[in-house]
């Protein structure tokens, strides 16, 4: 079938843009049956966000201002949370756990002694509606609950109280407000959370998978828990959540504690809406229009009968559309029923070197390494001699912060957080600020980077100019492997550039069709992984028996 008649029939015009064309499961789909099956998404587009991260305003580091200027480089919407409350707080009796006490108590008050007026007047401050959206939310700790923020609609909600989680959900009751788990993978009764206290509905529509703290999709896989508060555990998953019938959004958040929203690999919420309006999010909020990103704006159009991600929807047939455009080479694309795996859809071992000579392909760029405890500031810019530059993506990290040390405190440590910048940017280059420390171990990253999206010919040549230095590649150099400089010789700091992307290493498409009830109410997700660790997870459609 004709991929432009296909997007035409089915009305898809902006997330579904992804189709590679070639992966139907059936001919039987002609374009007539596709319009039947296939809702209008033509009016909607996914935006980017971060509902769950910290800054000094409480405990943590970084600057409030530097925070939301940080989230404005590369998000749609935001809310920079304070911590606000911890009512079963433990360690009373336990000399081990004095220092922890004392720094939360001490940021609550912080928080009450001016620091919330002083966050709402900054959170309205940088509101911009069809801009950039901005949202009150605080966090409540809790041994027994879990912990879970807080996510209020008004920009002049008030700090609300409470004794326990269930406390402050019931004061939140009727209200708009979300009350959000998260880190949910920590064993219960230690922060972790307990699912016989999730309630369906309006107030949780919507759970944190995936922070920094790990990833909670299961008791198996990749980012285990590493925190000293403790291991990962089966009964906290979201997969057993699932399990049990629960329906909520799957999301993540950064849950940064260094002034840094969206921090590159760290968590992001993607959300499905019609505009980047209030109203028109909150909906998609409420409505589970949600998806969960490590890092890459990885965008799934996920598609059951008449439903999207999120929705519930009766039938015997299941027919399936999935279109994943990611932002490097797909690893391989799940279709998740019931907690397993029913389809998998792979990408190539090695992108393939596309035959023509012009060509449409990603590539990123990276900054960083070093081995001097010094910031690096890289000033300059990435340029073209050929074709077009259609846009850049920023691939910002924050410091790798998650909590304070005692170390920190007893030395009274100060970080300032550095916001990375795109200057400028047209056809032909884009104009960088940006700023690296060395890589803090070999397995956590400390890099910035962006990903350059371009249509040039082969012998089109990318040159970064940074620091009084130049590199250039062509790009069908960089289509057969990544190249990198040092800038000062050996461990000092150097430049990436990551192997070119073609179209089809990195677009995925699959329609599929599954007769087959095996509960009263079956759901299935989708679930993404690209070569370079980079992840994404739609929210569920839940399927009831017809």
């Amino acid at each position: 079938m004709d991929r432009r008649k296909f997007l035409r029939n089915a009305g898809w015009s902006l997330v579904g843009l992804a189709a590679s064309g070639n992966l139907f499961a059936a001919d039987k789909w002609n374009g007539k049956d596709v319009k039947k099956i296939l809702p209008s998404a033509s009016n909607l587009k996914m935006y980017w966000g971060d509902l769950h991260n910290h800054c000094n305003l409480t405990y943590g580091h970084g600057d409030m201002r530097t925070a939301f200027e940080a989230a404005k480089g590369q998000l749609d919407f935001v809310s920079v949370t304070p911590h606000a409350m911890w009512p079963d707080i433990p360690g009373a009796n336990d000399p081990r756990l004095n220092w922890v006490i004392d720094y939360h108590t001490g940021a609550f008050k912080k928080l009450r002694e001016g620091g919330w007026q002083k966050y709402v007047a900054m959170t309205n401050e940088y509101n911009k509606e069809g801009e950039f959206l901005t949202f009150l939310g605080y966090e409540c700790h809790s041994m027994e609950h879990g912990d879970h923020v807080a996510l209020n609609y008004d920009l002049d909600a008030p700090l609300v109280e409470c004794t326990s989680v269930t406390d402050l959900k019931q004061k939140l009751k009727g209200k708009k407000v979300f009350v959000t788990p998260h880190h949910m993978g920590y064993q219960e009764g230690y922060r972790g959370y307990n699912w016989k206290h999730f309630s369906e509905g309006e107030q949780t529509p919507f759970v944190e998978m995936f922070s920094r703290h790990g990833l909670a999709e299961s008791d198996m896989g990749d980012y285990n828990y590493l925190h000293d508060m403790g291991p990962r555990q089966w009964e906290g998953t979201i997969q057993y959540g699932l399990s049990q019938g629960k329906k909520f959004g799957i999301m993540g958040s950064t849950d940064q504690h260094a002034g840094y929203p969206g921090s590159y690999g760290d968590g992001r919420i993607g959300v499905l809406a019609s505009s980047l309006k209030r109203g028109e999010i909150w909906d998609a909020l409420k409505n589970r229009h949600v998806c969960c990103a490590t890092g890459d704006k990885i965008n799934i159009d996920f598609r059951l009968n008449d439903a999207f991600m999120g929705d519930v929807v009766k039938g015997k047939s299941r027919r399936i559309y999935v279109n994943v455009e990611g932002a490097s080479c797909i690893d391989y694309v799940d279709i998740v029923k019931n907690g397993r795996c029913i389809a998998r859809m792979s990408g190539p071992q090695t992108p393939v070197m596309p035959k023509e000579e012009n060509v449409h392909c990603k590539v990123k760029v990276n900054f960083g390494w070093n081995r001097e405890q010094a910031v690096v500031s890289w000033n300059g810019k990435l340029s073209l001699n050929k074709g077009k530059l259609n846009s850049v993506t920023p691939c910002f990290r924050g410091a790798a912060f998650t909590s304070p040390q005692e170390s920190d405190l007893k030395k009274g440590h100060v970080f300032e957080t550095k916001v990375n910048k795109i200057l400028s940017s047209n056809e032909k280059e884009t104009e960088l600020e940006i700023y690296t420390s060395m890589n803090p171990n070999t397995t956590t990253p400390a890099m910035q980077g962006v990903i350059l999206d371009v249509t040039m010919p082969k012998d089109g040549v990318i040159a970064a100019e940074f620091n009084g230095k130049m590199f250039k590649h062509s790009l069908g150099e960089l289509l057969e492997g990544t190249r990198a400089h040092f800038m000062r010789g050996w461990l000092s700091e150097a430049i990436q550039f990551e192997r070119a992307m073609p179209d089809s290493c990195y677009r995925i498409e699959h329609f599929m069709e599954d007769t087959e009830q095996e509960k009263d109410t079956d759901y299935y997700y989708v679930r993404v992984r690209q070569r370079d660790q980079q992840w994404a997870w739609s929210s569920p459609i839940w399927v009831e028996r017809g």
